[in-house]
């Protein structure tokens, strides 16, 4: 294989815009005045391209009304600004699609006179969306282990290998923070709390961003705030609501993350759609945040201005309402920023320095991609060397499924299982020496609809359930035990008897006496429920798989009801994309493990916690509720919107969010505070001391809430302001310190400002929203003031880990 000769186009290797020495922006406006208006617009949408198996890269029209016919020969000689999901489109293997990408950006390069590559982009939600690529657990997941460090270095592996076949942008994270658990994209989203979000999703973008891919945050802004928790649906929120819960995990990866791109919601704001709305994506974003990356459009939100939300009468209307909104680039495919842009502009309806404006952000990322320099190959690292140009002879020679990656996938996994309940029936033993726990039960029942499902670990943006699901006969393409296979390895000397009992949610009963009859011939029972991944209504969890109530689907509560019945103790195992009422489970089952699609590696975790191989440290990034019907609600409650006297509905969880147990017992014997009072531009210090009473080593997540008792507007009861994962060994003991700027005691205020102000605060300590074992109050003295994106973002967090003889002390 040889490097592509740019020199063939009609664009020399000695223009200005090809020389990597030279600035940014010189290079970037020395293109801009060389080009044509076609040419300039062809750099603003995409085109979905998917790979062929036998490495040809041909058109494969997205399924969609609004996906025309592309005829490539006719819009290539004016450039290429994207190429979509070249390998998240169709199952093929990996060195073929590299391959086929390659061939692609040839074609690109040579039928545009000044040679400018596409950027490719893919899916990455949990892990590279590509045929063979490593499943990770759901952003659930990653918000359920409260270690940001873990997802930074998951998103670093996501990033090489999307690098390594010639990717350039990932569309991840998602980072709508939960305002309703019925929206079916739940399983997608970190968590139900601003500061979990924006901590772990920022780590996912320095890891994504450090391996040379450009990070792409979405859904902005509100799309999880739907009403009545619908994929697709309008968004009503206050401003203040906005500004302090929705905004801010996009604000965080913006200045700490360096995200380089942004994707708009679908929904629109009070009556404002994201894709055409100003404010949202050039004053807030660009002007106050200082974003300088490029704006890409949701699939079809261009067109969508015309067709579903009724803001604009013409394919140019929408074009130029998204264009003066801050949309830089049109996708999956060319639309309006095509022919009805173009015809828009020439007529002087749209001016040219809208489309300047966008094409010179889109350029500068070309050139920052390295896309425009003179020495620029399609080759991508992992071809390199093999000098095969047939797919034939590079087949098999990637593997996107290293032991490598299935080994972060692994520990992720495991510390994404959260032990919610445990009546000392968990561990079972038989999980080696450290498991601890009597011997394994004699005979173990798995029954339920997800114990013998490999998609049961994954979630709706996994390829195997996006894409081979549609695909009958093709192979996952990565191995997945079920979590049937896992307990069989897990306790190789028990007995292990398995029923179905119901499917997810086909409402059978037929199979529940028999289900019942296995129970109670066991020792112990694992009832395996949840959901099913899918899109749009092919599955209970997912993309447009919205829930009327958080019942668990289908006939399987009437399971749960018939397997208790029989008095063995029973372990709810549920693998779900969103927390679900679970009825008689909370008070009479032995035991509640709760694991978010944690991938390819996920049954082995929950294995692990069952026998107390794996010792739990994960906590509930949602609340777990009491009741089916108590949504919408989050943790993050003022007091208006907890239990009452005035009215029968009672909306306090089950389990609520941060809740999570282990094997090792902790006490907390030690609390201070070095300061009662503070100004309004100062910071305060508290310590807690946690020390491992248990025999087995553990990990405690020390979580750090806020509550403001009087402020001039509503604030939640509690708000989770910090938190530190602590490792600690039988009789060791660490220091916990936490030193609180002011500035995260801030808030929008009834005039719109930002504000810190004065009175009291009380900073709490504790195991999850609803425990908190100390708090102390301290007096914010001194002016309002006002603050803004510029303020603090974090508590400064120290451990200091103590000798296990000095535990006792304070």
């Amino acid at each position: 294989m040889t490097q592509h000769d740019v020199t063939a186009t009609t664009a020399t290797t000695d223009a200005a815009w090809r020389d990597a020495a030279r600035p940014v922006d010189e290079r970037v406006q020395a293109l801009i005045a060389e080009m044509t208006l076609d040419e300039k617009l062809a750099q603003l949408y995409g085109v979905w391209v998917g790979a062929s198996d036998d490495g040809h890269a041909d058109v494969a029209p997205h399924q969609h009304d609004l996906n025309d016919d592309v005829d490539l020969d006719a819009l290539l000689p004016s450039g290429l600004g994207q190429i979509t999901r070249p390998f998240g489109t169709a199952p093929v293997d990996a060195a073929v699609g590299a391959l086929s990408l390659v061939r692609m950006q040839e074609r690109i390069v040579a039928a545009n006179r000044f040679g400018i590559p596409a950027i490719a982009h893919d899916e990455c939600l949990a892990g590279f969306a590509a045929w063979g690529a490593t499943a990770y657990p759901v952003p659930l997941s990653w918000g359920a282990t409260f270690d940001p460090a873990l997802v930074e270095r998951m998103a670093g592996r996501i990033g090489a290998d999307m690098r390594s076949v010639g990717v350039h942008q990932g569309l991840a994270p998602v980072l709508d923070v939960v305002r309703d658990a019925r929206w079916g994209r739940v399983e997608e989203t970190i968590g139900e709390d601003p500061y979990l979000v924006a901590t772990v999703g920022t780590a996912y973008v320095r890891g994504l961003e450090s391996s040379g891919i450009v990070s792409t945050l979405k859904h902005f802004v509100g799309y999880s705030a739907s009403k009545a928790g619908r994929n697709l649906a309008p968004v009503s929120v206050g401003a203040r609501e906005l500004a302090d819960v929705l905004l801010p995990p996009f604000e965080m990866a913006v200045r700490e993350g360096g995200a380089r791109s942004v994707m708009n919601s679908y929904s629109d704001l009070d009556g404002v759609p994201s894709a055409g709305d100003r404010w949202l994506l050039t004053e807030l974003l660009r002007e106050t945040w200082g974003f300088d990356g490029t704006v890409v459009a949701d699939y079809f939100a261009v067109a969508f201005l015309k067709l579903l939300h009724g803001v604009a009468d013409t394919w140019a209307d929408a074009a130029a309402g998204a264009l003066e909104a801050g949309i830089d680039v049109e996708l999956p495919t060319v639309k309006a920023f095509g022919e009805p842009l173009r015809a828009a502009v020439s007529a002087g309806a749209v001016p040219m320095s809208l489309v300047d404006t966008a094409l010179e952000r889109v350029l500068r990322q070309k050139v920052e991609l390295g896309l425009l320099d003179a020495d620029w190959s399609p080759v991508p690292s992992a071809l390199q060397g093999v000098g095969a140009t047939d797919a034939a002879a590079v087949r098999g020679t990637i593997d996107l499924d290293p032991p490598g990656n299935r080994e972060v996938a692994r520990e992720l996994a495991e510390r994404a299982v959260v032990l919610v309940r445990n009546d000392g029936t968990l561990p079972l033993g038989g999980g080696g020496d450290d498991a601890g726990g009597p011997a394994a039960p004699s005979v173990i029942a798995v029954i339920g609809p997800n114990a013998d499902d490999p998609y049961a670990m994954l979630g709706c943006y996994s390829f195997p359930t996006h894409v081979v699901t549609q695909h009958p006969g093709v192979e996952m393409g990565i191995r997945i035990p079920t979590l049937l296979d896992a307990i069989r390895a897990e306790f190789p000397g028990s007995d292990i008897r398995h029923a179905l009992g119901t499917t997810v949610d086909g409402g059978e009963t037929d199979g529940l006496a028999d289900a019942a009859a296995l129970a109670a011939s066991a020792d112990v029972v694992v009832l395996a429920l949840g959901d099913r991944a899918g899109l749009f209504g092919r599955g209970t969890s997912g993309e447009g798989c919205d829930a009327e109530s958080l019942a668990l689907p289908g006939a399987q509560q009437q399971l749960v009801d018939a397997v208790l019945d029989t008095g063995t103790p029973t372990v709810l195992a549920l693998l779900a994309g969103r927390p679900y009422a679970l009825g008689r489970a909370v008070a009479e089952s032995a035991g509640i493990v709760q694991a978010f699609f944690t991938g390819e590696e996920g049954a082995g975790a929950i294995a692990g916690v069952l026998s107390g191989r794996v010792n739990p440290s994960g906590r509930l990034p949602v609340s777990i509720p009491s009741s089916p019907g108590s949504q919408p609600t989050t943790y993050l409650a003022p007091p208006l919107a907890r239990a009452s006297d005035v009215s029968n509905l009672d909306p306090t969880p089950a389990y609520p969010f941060g809740h999570g147990l282990g094997y090792a017992s902790f006490d907390w014997p030690a609390f201070e505070a070095e300061e009662d009072a503070i100004a309004t531009d100062g910071a305060a210090s508290v310590r807690v001391r946690v020390r491992n009473t248990g025999t087995r080593s553990g990990t405690e997540v020390v979580q750090l809430y806020l509550h403001d008792p009087v402020a001039s507007v509503v604030r939640p009861v509690q708000r989770l302001i910090g938190f530190a994962r602590v490792d600690l060994d039988p009789g060791a003991a660490a220091d916990v310190w936490f030193t609180v700027p002011a500035d995260l005691a801030s808030f929008t205020s009834r005039t719109g400002e930002r504000i810190v102000e004065p009175g009291e605060l009380v900073l709490g300590v504790g195991r999850s929203s609803g425990d908190l074992v100390h708090a102390h109050t301290v007096r914010l003295e001194g002016p309002v003031r006002v603050v803004d994106h510029t303020r603090h973002l974090h508590p400064l967090v120290d451990v200091d880990l103590s000798p296990a003889e000095e535990a006792t002390t304070a």
